[in-house]
């Protein structure tokens, strides 16, 4: 063992009183944090409790604390009539240069290699500001928090509240898959059970299992111009090739699908019929049974993402494409993200049995189930009508805002723009000037407070656009924020 040495212990230990960590805990992570870096080598002793504590003005408890803290996590040793020391054994870190305040630094970048992608080099940043147009989210102060929070509170209570507490179905809570397959085929006219239902944490979750389990590198997926462009990342992710066909006031073209299918092998079709993303509009009746058509003729599966269906207001919604899908060639997905709220990650995959059987093993790797308990509270709910009840609620909600925010279009931006009022959904397609730059509009909006993301700007030689989301915004706010929009286009020219 060495001999005492001249450790500068006071600079070494830095002590902050005002952090939630006890001193002792403090004073050890940092003596350990030394050790392994070599700062305190192996079979240096290390001094007394005393006279660590008068060099570090603490009470000799508290060193005494931390020592032996130090000492169950195995770092020092103490020999009867001789002291402490560090241990012999080799705990150091590997060779490599030493920093001077090796407890207080992590390293900003990792030794080994790995690689990068540049899809997700500009993600969707979450703005403090009190305004923010978004592209589509709905008003998170509408949630049925209450009823959320006892139903919730309610199942979490319970005696036999085990069941939901350990693991359980891959596929998801199996009461609520039984409620959710009810649900479904009241709304949306399909015809399944629980066993068509696997769980998600949203919209996004369920592309990314699907595409996982359907698409090998080089396959071809279509997807309309433009299109989700969360979507697309998972595609290119998966090494999937993206073709992209027109998309006009009937939704995406039939005929350029049809035209890809003859030259190529097209393995899937990606869909938001509907209110196609961004452009809000809805795939016509004829449509759908066209390509329900193709998709057995060719062998391609459609994946239907269906975000919003819950949100229509001048007439009753096209029932969903897997509503008529007699072939299995349709992946239906949805959530409860937007008839809720964005936080509360609850959505589901629904397909036919063999397909969920497959999915469920993919699942089992990334997330070993979802959320019991939440899950069964919100079977509860829907048995009750509650969730029900909100969405007929804030959907006449939702329904005067859009009626105000296209007044105010039309009567503040005509100069502007050009848009269709869309027939649901909780965003707007607008089509802009030319001469006008959407990328100065959104900085300008941003000197004055208000968020318009640069996801939301769909600007080509061809085409300027913005897609513009109201759901979130109450009256008072869409006054503003469309106040401001207005100030911004005029100072951007």
């Amino acid at each position: 063992m060495s001999s005492p040495v001249e450790i500068p212990f006071k600079s070494l230990i830095v002590i902050d009183r005002l952090a939630d960590t006890p001193v002792y805990m403090q004073i050890a992570r940092m003596m350990i944090g030394a050790i392994q870096h070599g700062v305190l080598a192996p079979g240096v002793k290390l001094p007394g409790t005393r006279m660590l504590s008068q060099q570090l003005g603490v009470h000799r408890k508290t060193i005494v604390a931390a020592y032996n803290e130090i000492d169950a996590q195995g770092w020092i040793e103490a020999i009867p009539d001789k002291g402490t020391f560090v241990t012999s054994k080799s705990l150091q870190i590997a060779p490599g240069q030493l920093i001077s305040d090796p407890v207080r630094h992590y390293p900003k970048n990792t030794g080994f290699s790995f690689s990068k992608s540049m899809l997700l080099d500009r993600p969707v940043a979450v703005s403090k500001m009190g305004l923010e147009f978004t592209d589509g989210l709905p008003d998170v102060r509408l949630a049925p928090i209450d009823k959320l929070a006892k139903g919730y509170s309610s199942v979490l209570k319970r005696k036999n509240n085990s069941r939901y507490l350990g693991y359980s179905h891959v596929e998801g809570n199996e009461y609520f898959r039984s409620q959710l397959s009810s649900y479904l085929n009241n709304t949306r006219g399909l015809h399944i059970g629980k066993s068509n239902i696997l769980t998600t944490r949203g919209i996004q979750m369920g592309i990314y299992l699907t595409s996982k389990l359907l698409l090998e590198p080089g396959d071809q997926v279509v997807v309309g111009k433009w299109s989700y462009y969360v979507a697309n990342m998972i595609f290119q992710e998966v090494g999937a090739h993206i073709l992209s066909v027109e998309v006009d006031e009937q939704g995406i073209s039939v005929e350029a699908v049809q035209r890809l299918c003859e030259t190529r092998k097209i393995r899937m079709l990606y869909l938001t019929p509907h209110h196609h993303y961004p452009t809000t509009v809805t795939l016509s009746v004829e449509r759908r049974i066209a390509l329900l058509n193709l998709s057995v003729q060719y062998g391609f599966v459609i994946l239907e993402d269906d975000h919003d269906y819950d949100f229509h207001y001048d007439s009753s919604p096209y029932l969903p494409l897997a509503s008529a899908d007699t072939s299995g060639m349709v992946v239906y997905i949805g959530s409860f993200c937007k008839a809720i709220a964005p936080g509360l990650r609850a959505g589901y995959i629904v397909a036919p049995e063999n397909f969920i059987t497959e999915l469920a093993k993919l699942r089992r790797i990334v997330d070993r189930q979802g959320d019991l308990m939440m899950e069964q509270a919100l079977g509860e709910l829907l048995d009750e009508g509650e969730i029900q009840r909100h969405l007929k609620k804030s959907q006449k909600i939702y329904h005067h805002r859009r009626d105000q925010f296209c007044a105010l279009l039309q009567s503040e931006f005509q100069e502007y723009l050009d848009f269709h009022i869309p027939p649901g959904g909780l965003a707007v397609w607008t089509e802009w000037r030319r001469d006008i730059n959407l990328l100065r509009v959104s900085r300008e909006c941003l000197k004055r407070e208000l968020h318009l993301p640069q996801t939301l700007l769909f600007q080509t030689e061809k085409l300027s656009a913005m897609r513009l989301g109201f759901g979130n915004l109450n009256e008072e706010e869409i006054d503003r924020s469309l106040e401001t929009l207005h100030q911004s286009v005029r100072m951007s020219l």
